[in-house]
């Protein structure tokens, strides 16, 4: 057999197909002949990539800058035999790692449940018999039988079709399942999702049975094709690890050089060079902020508990806070921004248009008593209809064809009892669907003793093309008006609709039997019934919401174009064109634009339909190209790639697939785009809380490391010793900085654009207060630290007074923190408790420090007089005061203010 097409069997008649596969569908191949191509093409399975070694991946988690800082630090202070603070230290550093490596080891398993994707049974013909096999060996050329309810072992072009409609919406997207067809032929170029005469691996058959031969297998397939496609994928860092990394090289350089300028002074200076080594480790150790990873790594955990509680569980720990800097969302429409049921919207009965109130399983009832045309569309509906509506665990759910069910669902909320209704008219004969005919028909016994009744349901011009009269109003028969009919139906279209027209007409007593060429003419027509997939109120909230929040909303389908620009419009999606309606591209027309021309659209346009998965790929690349942050969110197969591509992935927890979940950072629990928003609000708190830590913490080790400096300078004995700082730092950030993870949410936190995503951590203004505090610090220690000597203390007295100094001044610029630009009376004194349960065991933990004989021998601390307690509070009082004025400062400037709050600016 020669080499097989990569593919393009869509555009190849079936004779020619089965020539070039060189089979038999009667006979399929034999046996012999499956070993061998078994043994030339493989098994029916994806071939897993093959991962870094695992002691490799977790090797390189400590492969980062605040890293090697910290690992410096645990060096430092086992030198100096502190074993403790060592250990905790590099126990801080080692938890890092391991919650690094077991994010990334998850993420390997999307390849994995790709593969998982083809494990099935099929049923096939070999040496002219019917057998079940397993999917796995499957070779190109096997003829294989399709049943409604089978899932597609491999890819197919299709021999024989009968009423076969396959749900292809894990792979291309479309809501609807497609009827196929299998003799034609379609052009070279046909799109994924319109390619009739095939079908293809992963999809599910749902209705009627077909006849196919494979024509790919493995990784040859369109979804071994998304494997490869995710493989390529770039797992993106998060605006949160940049930053970090970029503010990690900073703080490791000037750290280092500022250690060497303190040792080299002291030195040039005439100090011994082992006293300089120490106040150089002193420096080190002051301006190091070791609580820093265990501080983020903690206050994501608790924006994964936050968000949980939101509907919204969270895969990886950074996904937290890129959620709060995302700028633009894609997001599926079907299930996501919409209820994913169809359901009846308008009807045409009687000459009429009657809006259906409500939707879906939740339709507010309405009277249809009143009008027999309308009340008869709806029974015909009702009758000639092959799905169920079913209750399971207090929910209500169709089973069957979701056209039929809103069929269904719309008789019901018009008081239509379907039991009721079955009983008084029995069903004796169907003329089931064919895509032939485009149309189905039921016969139904007589209420009495009158004619039996034939309903049909079916395409506006298949069930036209038979009636030659219409009821009225008032429910008598006049002569149809086809044209006003087609026009009707038309504007039903034009609004994204899906329209099933229906008809009756009667057959003579005791007929139980029926043929189609008695619903070919002489019908009666009853109406139209218009639905669609309505769009979620709760998803038009947060679509909303996310707009006020500068956050573009786009969606991303498979679906129609006239379909989602219709959801996109009752969404408020924008922007708008000429139209008046979003501005919508197809995927055959993104294919027509360069890369230039495809980043510019990414940005102004607001709907992509009939997108394949490498589109998809390429608009979020296009779009993170020209600077975004970008959410994409999915349920499929087809959507694996764009969301391991995407800033943050978020896949759904009810439609979603293994492979879309095992690639997406976020999955939603509910399937909902207000849970996105939700959730964007919480990472929009972490990273405000995370600033809010960064900006409390910082003024320390710069206090410190300039205390160490300035007695460095001025000659004097260290104020603090290096074990002393790493009681200070270590304490004071799980006691006092780590209450800030619970601040909640500031309430303009929506009303802000995102943070640009080349901004800082630190902006102008916060490193200007940072420098602020620092110096007070500076001023305070050293000079309670003088003062204390002056005043007959020993030195372990005046360090003690300096350590209190320092801890007192980070205990009151905790509640300047709590909101960097507004005042505290604005954040609420008790809206967080934690803070004030933090600060007394903090002062608890002090005075252990200070009068603690254990402590003294430690750390080198003395009891105090009360005297020095009164200036202690004193400093920790001014540096309250002082920076609330320069807060008030700024306000009052125009300097800053809730829009250009944290994570904007001040």
């Amino acid at each position: 057999m020669s080499e097989l097409m990569r593919d393009g069997w869509h555009a190849l008649d079936s004779q020619t197909v089965l020539h070039r596969l060189a089979v038999e569908p009667a006979q399929g191949l034999s046996e012999s002949e499956v070993a061998l191509r078994r043994q030339r093409h493989g098994l029916n399975t994806l071939k897993p990539r093959r991962p870094r070694p695992a002691l490799l991946r977790f090797l390189s988690q400590f492969h980062q800058p605040l890293i090697y800082i910290l690992l410096a630090a645990t060096v430092i202070t086992a030198a100096l035999r502190e074993w403790v603070d060592a250990s905790v230290i590099l126990a801080v550093v080692v938890l890092n790692a391991v919650v690094g490596f077991v994010q990334e080891s998850k993420a390997l398993h999307a390849i994995a449940a790709l593969a998982r994707t083809l494990v099935s049974e099929a049923t096939v013909i070999r040496d002219g018999k019917r057998r079940r096999v397993s999917a796995a060996e499957l070779v190109p050329g096997d003829v294989v039988v399709l049943q409604s309810g089978d899932k597609v072992p491999a890819d197919l072009r299709l021999l024989t079709t009968r009423d076969l409609e396959v749900d292809e919406s894990t792979l291309t997207g479309e809501s609807q399942p497609v009827p196929k067809q299998a003799d034609i032929t379609l052009p070279p170029d046909t799109l994924l999702a319109e390619r009739l005469n095939t079908a293809y691996a992963s999809t599910n058959a749902t209705r009627g049975q077909a006849l196919g031969v494979v024509t790919a297998t493995g990784d040859r397939t369109e979804v071994g094709r998304i494997s490869e496609l995710m493989a390529s994928a770039e797992q993106v860092a998060t605006p949160l690890t940049r930053k970090i990394h970029h503010f990690s090289h900073l703080l490791l350089t000037a750290i280092l050089a500022l250690a060497l300028a303190t040792f080299i002074l002291g030195v040039w200076r005439g100090e011994s060079a082992f006293h300089m080594f120490m106040a150089a480790v002193a420096l080190m150790v002051g301006a190091i902020p070791e609580g820093l990873p265990a501080a983020i790594t903690i206050m994501l955990a608790l924006g994964v508990s936050r968000m949980a509680h939101r509907r919204a569980v969270i895969r990886k720990l950074p996904a937290v806070e890129t959620l709060g800097s995302t700028n633009v969302i894609c997001s599926d429409k079907t299930g996501t921004l919409t209820e994913n049921r169809m359901t009846v919207t308008r009807v045409l009965a009687g000459g009429e248009v009657v809006e259906v109130p409500g939707a879906g399983y939740a339709a507010t009832s309405w009277e249809a008593a009143s009008r027999p045309a309308l009340r008869e569309c709806l029974r015909a509906g009702l009758l000639c209809n092959d799905s169920r509506v079913v209750e399971r665990e207090g929910h209500w759910r169709t089973e069957g064809d979701p056209t039929e069910g809103a069929l269904l669902l719309a008789a019901s909320a018009a008081c239509l009892d379907l039991a009721l209704e079955e009983q008084r008219h029995p069903r004796l004969d169907t003329i089931p669907f064919e895509s032939s005919h485009q149309y189905m028909a039921t016969l139904h016994a007589p209420a009495g003793e009158g004619p039996a009744v034939v309903y049909l349901k079916g395409s506006v011009e298949a069930v036209l093309a038979r009636c030659d009269q219409v009821l009225d109003a008032a429910g008598a028969t006049i002569p149809i008006d086809a044209n006003a009919i087609h026009g009707a139906a038309e504007r039903m279209a034009s609004d994204g609709l899906r329209v099933l027209a229906l008809a009756r007409t009667t057959l003579p007593p005791g007929r139980r039997v029926l043929k189609p060429g008695e619903v070919a003419r002489g019908l009666t027509f009853l109406g139209l019934q218009g639905m669609l997939d309505p769009p979620r109120d709760e998803a038009r909230v947060a679509v909303r919401k996310c707009r006020n929040a500068g956050i573009d909303v786009k969606m991303i389908t498979g679906d129609h174009a006239l379909t989602a620009r219709v959801i996109a419009e009752k969404l408020g999606l924008g922007p708008v064109g000429r139209s008046g309606r979003p501005v919508a591209l197809t995927g055959r027309e993104l294919d027509t634009l360069g890369e230039e021309e495809l980043q510019l659209a990414a940005e102004q346009t607001t709907v992509f339909a009939r997108v394949t998965p490498e589109q998809k790929l390429r608009l979020v690349r296009a779009l993170q190209t020209r600077g975004h942050v970008v959410a994409m969110t999915g349920d499929g197969v087809n959507d694996g790639p764009a969301l391991r591509q995407a800033n943050i992935g978020i896949a759904m927890g009810i439609t979603g697939t293994d492979v879309a979940k095992d690639a997406a950072d976020m999955v939603l629990i509910d399937d909902n785009f207000a849970s996105i928003e939700a959730a964007v609000e919480e990472g929009r708190g972490v990273f405000d809380n995370l600033t809010k830590f960064i900006v409390w913490t910082l003024p320390t080790n710069l206090g410190e490391a300039l205390i160490v400096l300035a007695s460095v300078v001025l000659g004097t004995t260290l104020p603090v010793l290096p074990v002393q700082i790493l009681w200070i730092n270590m304490t004071t950030a799980v006691l006092l900085g780590l209450t800030l993870a619970f601040e909640p949410a500031e309430p303009d936190v929506m009303e802000r654009p995102p943070r640009p995503p080349d901004e800082p951590i630190l902006t102008h203004d916060l490193i200007m207060r940072t420098l602020f505090v620092g110096s007070l610090m500076l001023v305070a220690g050293m000079g309670l630290f003088e003062l204390e000597l002056v005043r007959g203390a020993s030195e372990a007295q005046a360090r003690t007074a300096t350590v209190n100094s320092v801890v007192m001044m980070e205990l009151f610029y905790l509640f300047n923190c709590r909101s960097l630009v507004k005042p505290m009376r604005a954040v609420g004194w008790g809206s967080n408790p934690w803070v004030f349960v933090g600060c007394g065991a903090m002062l608890l933990v002090q005075l252990l420090f200070t009068y603690s004989p254990v402590m003294n021998r430690l750390f080198s601390s003395a009891p105090m007089p009360f005297e020095s307690w009164l200036l202690i509070v004193l400093a920790g009082v001014a540096v309250l005061l002082l920076v609330g004025l320069e807060k008030s400062i700024r306000l009052r400037h125009g300097m800053g203010g809730p829009q250009r709050a944290v994570g904007s600016a001040t």
